[in-house]
Order: structure tokens, then C-alpha cells, then sequence
């Protein structure tokens, strides 16, 4: 591999900078730096070509096989002056065995070397960019190897099967003792039916990681912006006395108990003759749909109550002047806001039981690729018809579909696409 290298922490003034180099040249290229580099840490002076002091810095070293890349890599940590930094990097980008790292290239050596699979590489991803507790321990999961394991028992029991079944076929002339269709059909039911719960749980986990939605839909002046800008605890949405004031959705976001979750303020839903106030309407309802959860904010507790899905939640607007004791809301005091957002809460947390360890779509189709041949193979074995080189085939691409979720095949496509996510440094 090429030896590279970059700022490993953030741009701009701190107590500390990282440089972070990684390849078989990482230890010479630091040498002209610091002449000795330690075995594992020490303190050395690092100087330009010139002989003059840059800085003085620790330095830890990694060897090959025990480091995040799995190559060579020594970390330079330097005082966290921005000239000090800009200094030694000028003076790393001169030497020519090494080069400037692209985005997530370190996280790539450690894909390459196999310190890493592509699924624990999506979960360190979606770790760095965590910003709720809930997003944070969905990642580590992944990072930690969850889906892996799971996609490792499943290639085990399909393996298993494959094997019994070309057993058959290798002694097809002979008497075989067992029938292996029993304990095969019994391994791939086992294995179809973890993998449709975690398809299943897929779309959820991605709301996890990107931010659930939620729609506050009702008709025009019933106090939608006035909740929004209590909930925002600012002045977000303009409110007015006047019909038709939100023109657009308007978003404000939000960590409710961990979760990431989007609070939609909507235009006025009702027939109107102003074009632009149309539009808003019409992209008020679609937003709402697509929503994960809607929020019906009416006047009267008596309405569309016939007409409320599982995603749909009904408040009484305005409740400070009407003292019910059914869920309502007043934006203005604040009464019955803390219980909105509980109850908002619980239910989006219920939706989040279901998710597994998969979390991307990618997973999903893998899975339901996988999902397909083994249900063919089922329905073979189950039919009797003795084609037992075909279910054997069914299996190796079942497997293959398995495989393709921790990266050992069919992954190249997916690859820069999920690099570019990474900063330099990572």
C-alpha cells in the first residue's frame, strides 16, 4: 500500500493536533523528522530539513497488525497551534515516498488489510457523525461487529446445508443413509426467518441514523407555528392572526430521549384561490405523508377521529382556554407541550424496538437477495423433485448475497460512495 498521511483531528486551534501517518514508509518518512523514532511512544524534537525546530512532540507507534489500519502507522502529536500544524504537514508533503491521505483512506487500508469489514466500515461512519445517544449506540453495535457476527452465523448454516445436500450429489450412485432434507429445509427457515426480521427493522434503523419526521398538520390559524416555536424554545415560524401566514414547511430539530427527530411546521390545510398559498398546502400534504408520525392539531376533539391511521396522533389546539382533559396543547403557556413530546416520544420508541443491527438499505436488499434463493430451494427440497444441483446452486447465491453484506463480494460499486462520507484524516 501507498504510505499516506493527514491531520487525524479537526481543523483550527486546540490543545492538541494529530498527524496520523499509515504505510511501509511511515517510520523512515518520520525519522527525517525526529532522526529516532521511538518503539512505541516518546518524546522527540521535529525539525524541517534545515535542522530547525518545529516542535516538540509524542509520537506513538503502532506496528503492522496491531494498528486501526493494519499497517505501519506512527501518530504525531503535536501542540495544536494551526501554523504548527501547517508546518509539518508542508514538511511530510515534500518527501516523495509518502502522499496526502484522500478521504476515509485510512479507514480503507483497514478494509484492505482486513482489520475492518465493509458493514463495520458503514457503522465507524455513522459513528462519527452520531449525534444522539441513540444514533451513537445503534453504530457501535455495527462498529463492533454486530451484523457481521449475525451475517457470519448465517454463511455457517447455509454452508452447512450446501454441504449436506452435495454430499447427496457426491454419492448419487450410492445409498445414502440419512435423508438430509429435513435438517436443510430446517436450516434455511432458521436463517430466512432472522433475515426478514432484520429487512424488516432496516427502514426504521435509517430513520435512526438520518432523523425521524414528524408533521404538525391542521387548518389555518389553529396554532401549529405558535407549538412550533415552543417546542424550538425560539421564534422559528412567524405567527399571525392571519389565515395562510406559512406558505412553506418549516423544520426545526430536535433529540427527543436520544432519538433524531424533525419537527414539520405546515402550511394551513384548506381550499384556497391564492396560487402560492396552494402550493403550500399541496407540499404540506405531501410532506405529511411522508412523515413517520402526524401530529393533528384541531379545535374541536371530536374530529377525523373515524379517520386516524396508527402514524396519526390528535391534539386539541389551544387547550388554556378550553380546560379538557383529553391531549391538548397550548403553544402560547406551554400547558400540555412536555406531554405531547412524551407522547411523541413513546411512540417513535416503539417504532425502534423492531430494529435489528442492519441498517442500510443495501443490507435490505442483500438480505431479501438472499431471501429469494433460499425460498426457492425450500420449495424444491419441499416438492421432492430431485433437482439437487439446482438447489445447490440456490444456496452458494444465497451465500453469496450474505457475503456481499460484510464485503467480500460484489462491494467495489459501493465503495467510494461510502469513503466520500469520511473527512481526510479518518
Amino acid at each position: 500500500m501507498d504510505t499516506i498521511f493527514a491531520l487525524a483531528t479537526a481543523q483550527g486551534r486546540a490543545g492538541i493536533a494529530i498527524v496520523r501517518l499509515s504505510g511501509p514508509f511511515a517510520v523512515p518518512a518520520t525519522e527525517r523528522l525526529c532522526r529516532a523514532v521511538p518503539a512505541k511512544r516518546g518524546l522527540r524534537a521535529l525539525r524541517d530539513g534545515t535542522g530547525a525546530l518545529l516542535d516538540e512532540a509524542l509520537i506513538l507507534r503502532f506496528d503492522a497488525g496491531h494498528s486501526f489500519t493494519g499497517e505501519e502507522v506512527v501518530e504525531l502529536h503535536l501542540h495544536g497551534s494551526p501554523a504548527i500544524v501547517k508546518a509539518v504537514l508542508q514538511v511530510l508533503s515534500e518527501m516523495p515516498e509518502i502522499r496526502q491521505a484522500e478521504a476515509g483512506e485510512f479507514t480503507r487500508q483497514a478494509l484492505e488489510s482486513g482489520r475492518l469489514n465493509l458493514a463495520e466500515v458503514e457503522g465507524l461512519a455513522d459513528l462519527i457523525d452520531a449525534e444522539t445517544e441513540r444514533q451513537r449506540k445503534q453504530a457501535i453495535r455495527v462498529f463492533s461487529g454486530a451484523l457481521g457476527a449475525l451475517a457470519e452465523g448465517w454463511r455457517a448454516s447455509l454452508i452447512r446445508a450446501a454441504a449436506l445436500l452435495e454430499a447427496t450429489i457426491d454419492f448419487a450412485d450410492e445409498e445414502v443413509p440419512v435423508d438430509v432434507s429435513p435438517e436443510v429445509i430446517g436450516l434455511l427457515q432458521r436463517v430466512m426467518v432472522e433475515m426478514r426480521r432484520e429487512a424488516d427493522g432496516v427502514r426504521i434503523a435509517e430513520r435512526v441514523r438520518d432523523g425521524f419526521e414528524v408533521a404538525i398538520i391542521g387548518a389555518p390559524n389553529v396554532g401549529k407555528s405558535t407549538l412550533l416555536n415552543r417546542l424550538a424554545g425560539r421564534d422559528v415560524a412567524i405567527t399571525s392572526e392571519i389565515a395562510g401566514t406559512t406558505r412553506d414547511v418549516i423544520e426545526v430539530q430536535m433529540d427527543l430521549d436520544g432519538l433524531p427527530v424533525t419537527m414539520l411546521d405546515t402550511a394551513g390545510l384548506r381550499d384556497t384561490d391564492d396560487a402560492i398559498e396552494e402550493l403550500g398546502v399541496a407540499r404540506a400534504r405531501e410532506r405529511a405523508t411522508q412523515a413517520d408520525l402526524r401530529v393533528h392539531l384541531v379545535m374541536d376533539d371530536a374530529e377525523m377521529r373515524d379517520n386516524l391511521g396508527p402514524d396519526d396522533l390528535l391534539v386539541l389546539a389551544k387547550a388554556d382556554l378550553k380546560g379538557v382533559d383529553v391531549l391538548g396543547v397550548s403553544g402560547l403557556t406551554g400547558a400540555g407541550v412536555d406531554a405531547l413530546i412524551a407522547e411523541v416520544s413513546e411512540r417513535l420508541q416503539k417504532k425502534v424496538a423492531s430494529v435489528g443491527v442492519a441498517m442500510r438499505e443495501r443490507h435490505r436488499i442483500a438480505m431479501l437477495r438472499a431471501i429469494d434463493y433460499l425460498s426457492e430451494a425450500e420449495d424444491a427440497l419441499k416438492s421432492g423433485t430431485g433437482m439437487t444441483d439446482l438447489i445447490a446452486e440456490d444456496l452458494r447465491s444465497a451465500i453469496r448475497a450474505v457475503d456481499s453484506i460484510v464485503g467480500r463480494v460484489d462491494v467495489e460499486h459501493v465503495l467510494d460512495e461510502i469513503f466520500s462520507s469520511f473527512c481526510i484524516g479518518k
